[in-house]
């Protein structure tokens, strides 16, 4: 006997508004990515629904008369699952909750569900578990309204209270035990990144779907999984790039951003998103067939203004240009941003381009330094081993030369540490 299964899909109705200042393309592309986050997570989109407004409804998001449409428009077209283009309170969550009568997500809560989905590795997993407890700890009231009616007098405060409290104390501590574990894998990172102190670090980010993961597939043979999902890979990978003899880049790869993105989410991923911190040259790459792709570029920078690495040298990559339809923009692009480079990262066209930017970068922030210290010092050998990556060393009767490469702060932390002891009497 063999048995069939199917993966029924949940059939959902995507909403959102639109605000005065905010033009019906916009607000189209936000629901074609909220589309695609849905279709991600394994929902079929059956109706996109926007209403134009002033302000959110504070007590519905959308106006109680569109409320009481989605909820006729479920029940004719059989769909259970209703997906907000922006986060929701947890009172506006119940309202929807109590007139609609179905399955309610709001948008932190789908990527979430992403994440979830594509965890892989127990950091990963272990990120997306604090980010989803810091979202529910604000949600009980809604999960125990079944626990919490009130009725008033003595001896009626409540069994629902109770429990809210009860799973709040129980979150917060594993919210506490998740920190911790986290920060223990932090440490395990930091010590073996210290192998690498002695390279240039260069970290790839860029908006969601962009083609990061097909560029450091392209530029290292890395094999990581590049498919047209959104949040394909949520662990950094980091590879090694010759770019000339005993030249070498360490070439790391993150997760994508998106607008939007869950403030829980960068909190609990500030551990992958640590080798954007450690970078010596951001690598952003740019996706020059979506026609909101500046936007895209506020949304990254805005990011890693919050990961405070707003001021690292960057090189701006626009990649899928062998895909872009309308050359004009490559004009508009080139004469914006005069120092980026067009690329195809799947088709591997002017990859060239981005390997002689990292060269240059590499020559002069990564300089090979020659000193010679006195036979009586040779314990400084070691303490150069230490810090910087020796490439030789050489003994005579008096003296050893050492040869010695790293970035020009380290090489005058050697070259005042060999002073400091070679006067010293």
């Amino acid at each position: 006997m063999i048995e069939i299964v199917q993966n029924i899909k949940e059939k959902a109705i995507l909403v959102s508004v639109r605000m005065k200042d905010a033009s019906a393309e916009l607000v189209r592309e936000h629901l074609d990515e909220l589309e695609m986050l849905a279709e991600t997570a394994g929902a079929e989109t059956v109706l996109r629904i926007t209403q134009d407004r002033d302000r959110f409804d504070p007590a519905f998001y959308i106006g109680k008369g569109k409320v009481e449409e989605i909820a006729e428009l479920t029940e004719m077209n059989e769909i259970n699952l209703i997906i907000f283009d922006d986060d929701l309170s947890p009172t506006q969550t119940r309202n929807l909750e109590k007139v609609i009568n179905k399955k309610i997500v709001d948008r932190s809560g789908l990527i979430l569900d992403i994440f979830a989905s594509h965890a892989k590795t127990n950091q990963a997993k272990t990120q997306v578990e604090l980010a989803q407890n810091q979202y529910m700890l604000s949600r009980l009231t809604r999960a125990w309204t079944h626990l919490s009616k009130q009725y008033g007098g003595i001896g009626t405060k409540g069994p629902g209270e109770t429990q809210i409290e009860t799973d709040r104390r129980i979150i917060r501590e594993r919210i506490t035990h998740l920190k911790e574990k986290l920060r223990k894998i932090e440490l395990q990172q930091t010590t073996k990144s210290s192998a690498r102190k002695n390279l240039i670090n260069a970290s790839i980010v860029g908006y969601t779907n962009a083609g990061k993961s097909t560029l450091i597939n392209c530029l290292t043979d890395a094999e990581v999984l590049a498919e047209n999902k959104l949040f394909a890979t949520l662990d950094s990978t980091s590879r090694s790039l010759d770019l000339d003899k005993g030249k070498k880049v360490i070439i790391s790869d993150t997760v994508g951003f998106i607008r939007k993105l869950p403030h829980n989410l960068i909190e609990s991923f500030k551990t992958t998103l640590q080798v954007v911190r450690d970078a010596d040259i951001i690598i952003h790459v740019i996706d020059i067939t979506n026609m909101f792709f500046e936007d895209h570029i506020r949304v990254v920078d805005e990011t890693l203004a919050e990961l405070k690495c707003e001021n690292k040298p960057q090189l701006m990559l626009f990649n899928k240009i062998d895909a872009l339809k309308e050359k004009q923009r490559l004009d508009y692009v080139r004469n914006k941003y005069p120092r980026c480079i067009p690329v195809s990262a799947q088709r591997g066209i002017n990859i060239s381009g981005l390997n002689s930017e990292l060269l240059n970068f590499y020559e002069k922030n990564f300089g090979i330094n020659e000193l010679e210290i006195p036979l009586s010092k040779s314990a400084l050998v070691f303490r150069i081993h230490s810090l910087a990556e020796v490439i030789s060393t050489e003994y005579d009767e008096n003296s050893i030369i050492i040869k010695f490469r790293t970035d020009p702060v380290t090489s005058n932390k050697i070259k005042g540490i060999v002073n400091d002891a070679v006067n010293k009497k």
